[in-house]
């Protein structure tokens, strides 16, 4: 028999069902983590069109963007563009506890938030780079690499705050002030991630095309512009149900992301919200590292070009 509750006005079903394979947990487990960390995962969310990674029974891991026909009048949506599909999508707006406990119900595992408000689309409220190790690369090269950008950020008097992705790597995340427009900060990301390359080039790279990162930590300042991120506190779609969690700068040569799951995190946690506790102020982006972004071509856009280039050599 599934099991039925209801929380928040929000009825829960079937939640004794496995949440997916190698999860190592239900989805009373998803929606009891999801439920707990609440008031810790809900800021970095509310305000944000939300794209979700949903897992449901008998088919292979989706993205939802657009909310599916029977989303309840009282999910808050945004409507917004899409360019890559040539249409108006209707995000969720994930403000509250029975939002969140919706989008668990609908066995959505991992949320990936907008990098900017709703409202203030052409201003991100952080800058983030992305850092993933090479192949068999364990997670202590990725820590090493981690450093190099606190090391480049500190250089321009940045601070940032690191996360594990849940994954294989980890998020470094700088808070803006308000006024930062959306190409400076991906101009300056992708500034950050060549002078933190320059500090070692042995261990780290930007190199978008996979067959050219030469074994090295893979820099991603593509995070920027309309992207998204998961968020803190996240559950990923991984196996053991890993979740992206806040580590101390002092702490990350210390732990694996293996360490954070669903079943391990709140005690992890204890009552404390590490990420916001270690959240600096927002910041200006000096305006050289600005500059030197913008002669610094977008990665996906050189990448897309070179790929064409090297099939025309191999047809030659």
């Amino acid at each position: 028999m599934a099991a039925e509750e209801e929380r928040d006005g929000v009825p829960l079903t079937n939640l004794d069902q496995p949440l997916f394979d190698g999860s190592e947990a239900t989805k009373r487990d998803l929606v009891d983590y999801l439920d707990a960390v609440a008031d810790r995962i809900i800021p970095g969310l509310r305000g944000r069109p939300l794209s979700v990674m949903r897992v449901l029974r008998g088919r292979a891991p989706f993205m939802q963007k657009n909310v599916p026909k029977n989303t309840p009048e009282w999910v808050k949506t945004v409507a917004l563009w899409a360019d890559s599909s040539k249409r108006e999508v209707s995000y969720a707006l994930c403000d509250d506890r029975p939002t969140l406990l919706w989008f668990a119900n609908q066995r959505a595992v991992e949320y990936h938030p907008l990098l900017s408000l709703a409202e203030r689309r052409l201003h991100p409220t952080h800058l983030v780079l992305d850092l993933d190790p090479p192949a068999g690369g364990d997670f202590g090269v990725v820590v090493r690499a981690a450093f190099l950008v606190r090391e480049a950020l500190a250089n321009d008097g940045l601070r940032g705050v690191v996360k594990t992705s849940g994954s294989k790597g980890v998020h470094i995340f700088v808070p803006l002030t308000p006024d930062q427009a959306i190409d400076d900060v991906a101009a300056a990301t992708r500034a950050l991630a060549a002078r933190a390359e320059r500090i070692d080039p042995v261990l780290a790279t930007t190199a978008f095309i996979r067959e050219d990162r030469e074994g090295k930590v893979f820099l991603d300042s593509t995070r920027a512009g309309g992207a998204t991120v998961v968020a803190t506190y996240s559950p990923r779609l991984r196996p053991g149900t890993t979740v992206s969690f806040p580590v101390s700068w002092d702490d990350l040569d210390r732990v694996k992301p293996a360490d954070f799951t669903v079943h391990t995190a709140l005690d992890l946690l204890g009552g404390a919200d590490p990420w916001a506790e270690q959240m600096p102020e927002p910041q200006s982006l000096p305006a050289d590292l600005v500059e030197e972004g913008h002669t610094i071509p977008i990665a996906r856009v050189q990448a897309m070009h070179e790929g064409k280039r090297r099939a025309r050599a191999r047809r030659t």
